[in-house]
């Protein structure tokens, strides 16, 4: 595995931190507010047996507000990542790759794990905290989209741009792919 795929959203979020930091405040502010949603818990979802906590949004953006303290581990495939979207800074590990992988996430930082409804992510944070990793939650980018969270989502670049990025340029730089956020609205 490439250390670059490895860091991707590492190195698409360092550049947005400082604006998801500052901006996220604002976003709140600016987002209607959503109906208060009962935290997802045994009782309302028996499918997640984990021992790992299952984070809603108040406390995950609880957590956010210490950003130097966290990584997030986003365990999705890239397609799931472009489809639903995302929080804006992450590593993203596969599942499958966690275990071969485990030298490139740091022991010194609150863990949160990702998958689309948690339960991935409450797997994977159970093996993490078994090794000796400190994990806080596992949290699904959907259940926080439900709960009126903004997500990031990466456009991958349009077709056109893409066979343009083929043919031979004049040193011009590639586009860069879009960014956008997104509240669930279609």
């Amino acid at each position: 595995m490439k250390v670059s795929t490895l860091f991707l959203g590492l190195a698409l979020g360092a550049a947005s931190t400082a604006l998801f930091a500052a901006g996220a405040t604002a976003q709140q502010a600016a987002a209607p507010a959503a109906p208060a949603a009962a935290p997802v818990t045994p009782a309302n979802d028996p499918a997640y047996t984990y021992k790992t906590l299952r984070l809603n949004r108040a406390a995950f953006d609880a957590l956010l507000a210490k950003p130097e303290d966290l990584l997030i581990l986003d365990i999705r495939r890239p397609d799931e990542l472009t489809k639903n979207g995302g929080f804006p800074v992450y590593l993203s590990i596969q599942t499958k790759e966690v275990q071969k992988s485990l030298s490139y996430i740091p022991r010194d930082r609150l863990i949160v794990t990702v998958s689309n409804r948690a339960h991935r992510a409450g797997a994977v944070g159970d093996i993490l905290a078994g090794l000796g990793y400190h994990v806080v939650g596992a949290i699904g980018v959907l259940d926080y989209q439900d709960e009126g969270g903004i997500l990031t989502k990466l456009a991958p670049p349009a077709p056109a741009a893409a066979a343009a990025n083929n043919a031979p340029t004049s040193g011009a730089p590639a586009p860069a792919a879009a960014v956008a956020t997104t509240n669930g609205a279609k």
